[in-house]
C-alpha cells in the first residue's frame, strides 16, 4: 500500500507542535533517540505464542524529584495547581529527566501535557481532580475520534511525540463528569459533526483543517492519550470516571500498563485502546468498565490506509475484569491491521463492581465492508468467567451501528480474518460458545477452540457461517 507523505505545511505544523510540547520527533525505525539513550531503561519480557520483542520503558529511580508544591500548587485552587504542574513538568524536562510529584491531598487541575523524560507521580493518598469545563482543554490539539484524526479538545493527560514518559504512584486520577455526562447523550449536532469528520477523512482533507472543538460538536476527549510516543509506563495508579476512552496509546511503541485500576462507567469508557501501537503489555490490572476492558484498534478507513501502521505484539495478562462489554475486543476501527495479540490468565467475575453485569464476549472481533485492514494471529488462553451475555468467541463482519444510514460507503474493502485460537477457557453460563459470521467473499480462516468449557449454554453452542478451517475440540 502506498504511504501518503505529509505535505510541507503538515510537516511544519507537526514540528511546531512537537517543539511546543517539548518532545522529540519520533526516531526512524530501528534507531533510538538521544533522550531514550540518556535515561536508564527497564527491559520487560513477556512470553507469547509469537515472537515478542522485549519492551523498553523508562527507569526514573535515579531521577530528581519535583514536588508541585515547590511551584505554587494549592489544594482548592485549580489555576495555581495547573500552572504549578506545567512548571514542574517543564523543569523536569529541562533537567534531562525528573519525577513530578503530586503529594497527598486533592488537587484540582485542568489539562496536563507531559514532556519527554518526565514521570508524573501521583503519590498514595493524592487525587488529581480534572476539571469538567471543556474550555480548560483548549486550545485544540492533534488527536483522534474513533479512529479518525482531527483537532479536538486536549485529552485530560496528553503526550505528543514524546520519549520516556510515565504516570506512576498509588494515587488517583479522577474526572469530574458534570458536563461530559451531558455530552454522553450524543445529540444531533454531535452526530452531524461526526458525519462531517467522516467525510473530511474520506476525502483526505488535511488533518489541521479538521477542527472539531467548535460549536456543539461535543467530541469528548480521551482521559489519557500517548500520541506518537515511545517508551511509555503507566503503573499503580487508579483512574476513576472518564469523558471517553480511558487509556489510549496511539501510534506509540513500547508501552507497559501494569497494576492499574480503572473504574469508568460512562459512554465509550473502554479501559485501554491500543491503536496503531506496537509492543504493548497490559498486566495485573483491574477493569470495571462501561465499555470494553481492552479494545485493540488500528484506525478507520481512509485515515488508517493513509497512515498504514498496524497494531502488533499486544499482550493482556493476569488481569481481572469486574464489568465491561468485552474482555478483549478487536475493532471495529482496524483498517491498519491487527496481528499478534495474546490474552492469558485473565478472569471476569463481576464481584464488587456495584453495577449489573453487561459483559458480552471473552473475545469479540468486529469489522464491516468499509474497514479493510486485517486480523491475524490472535490467541486467548487460561481465561475464566462467571455469567456472560454472549460467548467465548464472537466474530461479526457487518458491524456498522448507526453509521450504516448516516454515511455512505466511499470504498468497499473487506477484512481478512485468520488465526483465532482459544484454549483452556471456563465459563459458568453463556448464551453460546462460538458464533462466527464471515463474509461469503472472504471467509474467516483457521479458527480453533480447545479445552473450552461452558457449564450452561442458553442457545445453540456453535454457529459458523463462511468459515474455513474450524476446529472445536475438548
Amino acid at each position: 500500500m502506498t504511504r501518503h507523505l505529509p505535505s510541507r505545511r503538515q510537516a511544519l505544523l507537526a514540528g511546531l507542535a512537537l517543539a511546543a510540547a517539548g518532545c522529540a520527533p519520533l526516531p526512524r525505525a530501528g534507531t533510538a533517540s538521544a533522550s531514550s539513550r540518556q535515561l536508564p531503561q527497564e527491559r520487560v519480557r513477556a512470553a507469547a505464542p509469537f515472537p515478542m520483542p522485549d519492551i523498553s520503558v523508562p527507569d526514573f529511580s535515579a531521577s530528581r524529584r519535583f514536588p508541585i508544591t515547590d511551584f505554587g500548587a494549592a489544594q482548592g485552587d485549580q489555576q495555581k495547581t495547573s500552572a504549578a504542574i506545567a512548571q514542574a513538568i517543564a523543569a523536569a524536562h529541562a533537567a534531562g529527566s525528573g519525577v513530578v510529584v503530586v503529594p497527598e491531598g486533592v488537587w484540582p487541575t485542568a489539562k496536563i501535557h507531559l514532556k519527554s523524560n518526565v514521570n508524573l507521580h501521583v503519590a498514595k493518598g493524592a487525587t488529581l481532580l480534572f476539571s469538567e469545563r471543556p474550555d480548560d482543554y483548549l486550545p485544540a490539539v492533534m488527536t483522534t475520534w474513533e479512529g479518525l484524526e482531527c483537532y479536538n479538545y486536549s485529552p485530560l493527560v496528553y503526550a505528543y511525540g514524546c520519549d520516556n514518559v510515565a504516570i506512576t504512584g498509588e494515587g488517583t486520577l479522577k474526572a469530574k463528569l458534570d458536563v461530559w455526562k451531558v455530552w454522553y447523550a450524543r445529540p444531533k449536532p454531535h452526530m452531524d459533526a461526526l458525519v462531517a469528520l467522516y467525510h473530511l477523512a474520506a476525502k483526505r482533507v488535511p488533518v489541521e483543517q479538521r477542527q472539531m472543538a467548535v460549536g456543539q460538536a461535543n467530541l469528548r476527549p480521551q482521559f489519557v492519550q500517548f500520541n506518537r510516543c515511545r517508551n511509555v509506563l503507566v503503573e499503580d495508579v487508579s483512574i476513576v470516571d472518564s469523558p471517553f476512552w480511558v487509556l489510549h496509546p496511539y501510534l506509540s511503541r513500547d508501552v507497559v500498563i501494569r497494576r492499574v485500576k480503572v473504574r469508568a462507567h460512562g459512554h465509550n469508557n473502554d479501559g485501554v485502546d491500543p491503536e496503531m501501537s506496537q509492543n504493548v503489555l497490559v498486566e495485573d490490572c483491574v477493569f470495571d468498565q462501561g465499555d470494553d476492558a481492552i479494545s485493540v484498534k488500528s484506525g478507520r478507513d481512509q485515515d488508517a490506509w493513509r497512515l498504514n501502521v498496524p497494531s502488533r505484539n499486544i499482550i493482556m495478562r493476569n488481569c481481572r475484569v469486574k464489568n465491561g462489554h468485552q474482555l478483549m475486543a478487536i475493532g471495529s476501527e482496524l483498517s491498519g491491521g491487527v496481528e499478534n495479540v495474546f490474552v492469558d490468565n485473565c478472569h471476569f467475575d463481576n464481584a464488587g463492581s456495584g453495577a449489573r453485569s453487561t459483559i458480552n464476549n471473552i473475545l469479540f472481533v468486529k469489522t464491516n465492508e468499509r474497514r479493510g485492514g486485517y486480523v491475524k494471529n490472535i490467541h486467548v488462553s487460561n481465561v475464566s468467567a462467571t455469567r456472560i451475555a454472549g460467548g467465548v468467541l464472537s466474530v461479526e463482519t457487518d458491524v456498522l451501528y448507526q453509521w450504516r444510514d448516516l454515511v455512505p460507503t466511499y470504498e468497499r474493502r473487506l477484512t481478512p480474518i485468520e488465526g483465532l485460537h482459544v484454549s483452556n477457557v471456563k465459563v459458568d453460563e453463556a448464551a453460546f460458545v462460538c458464533r462466527i459470521q464471515g463474509e461469503a467473499e472472504m471467509p474467516v480462516k483457521d479458527v480453533s477452540l480447545r479445552g473450552v468449557t461452558v457449564a450452561k449454554v442458553l442457545e445453540a453452542p456453535v454457529s459458523t457461517v463462511n468459515v474455513q478451517g474450524f476446529v472445536h475440540a475438548a
